[in-house]
């Protein structure tokens, strides 16, 4: 048996560059890791095939799809494998939770099967599942570019977030339908304020969120507007939609501040930059 956390993430700055010719979008994100995580428990089988049991996931399954690949790509001998997926991140929410396991799971593969793939060819099965997975292999604060496969890590100063999930999730792929209706991608994409910016102090660092899918989630949800408004009135620094959303936040810098915040906003959650 083995266990694995798999966390979630926080797009402090989401810069999104015109469609490619395969219809995928570049980006440069400055990508918050944080505390809340699912926990992922693999037991390994005598026979059958592979089994991915996750409470509230409907539909693919990320980490399923991962093991799959895995599987078709590596050497090694890895059995069949029960894993159980302990769902605390909410789902379709903007937080990297299914890329977080897909992630995980194969972590878990990997060293099961005895380490048949090295970090290049994880990063490649990694991407081609999802721009967000390969940043989660190795979950930590990162700088990320390309289509989610180039990953720099950074250090980012200490900060609280406090989350305002949305029951209703919201489609990745509607959000960037809308954002291309909109006409509101980048002709250019420069890493170079993203890095200034995560070496800035607290304040600094949470005047500057930015993200371009923002208006695009607004568009199609705008009740979301008042759960921004709300993380403001109550004292946050900065605010803004992760991802794709819905789920929107507010940087603090201190546990007190954001737990009294937190209370004031229904359904909210506290957490910390890991």
């Amino acid at each position: 048996m083995l266990h694995e956390r798999a966390y979630a993430k926080l797009n402090l700055v989401l810069h999104v560059g015109s469609p490619r010719e395969d219809g995928l979008h570049p980006i440069c994100s400055l990508m918050a890791s944080i505390d809340l995580a699912d926990e992922l428990t693999a037991t390994a089988r005598e026979s059958g095939d592979d089994s991915v049991e996750a409470a509230g996931v409907r539909g693919d399954n990320l980490a399923a799809r991962a093991l799959a690949e895995f599987r078709s790509r590596a050497g090694g001998d890895l059995p069949p494998l029960a894993l159980r997926i302990d769902k605390r991140i909410p789902v379709a929410a903007g937080l990297g939770g299914g890329s977080a396991d897909a992630a995980a799971a194969l972590r878990i593969a990997n060293e099961l099967a005895g380490g048949p793939l090295g970090a290049e060819e994880l990063n490649r099965l990694a991407a081609d599942l999802g721009s967000d997975v390969p940043s989660q292999l190795d979950p930590r604060h990162a700088l990320v570019q390309g289509v989610g496969e180039r990953v720099e890590p950074l250090e980012l100063p200490a900060l609280t977030a406090v989350l305002a999930p949305d029951p209703n999730g919201l489609s990745t792929a509607a959000v960037y339908a809308e954002l291309d209706r909109m006409g509101a991608t980048r002709d250019s994409l420069d890493p170079a304020p993203l890095r200034r910016l995560a070496a800035a102090g607290p304040a600094e660092l949470a005047a500057g969120l930015e993200n371009d899918l923002e208006q695009a989630a607004l568009s199609l949800r705008p009740e979301l507007s008042a759960r921004l408004d709300s993380l403001r009135a109550a004292g946050a620094l900065g605010a803004a939609v992760s991802g794709s959303g819905p789920t929107c936040f507010g940087l603090f810098d201190n546990t007190h501040a954001a737990e009294e915040a937190a209370a004031s906003i229904e359904g909210a959650l506290v957490t910390g930059l890991r």
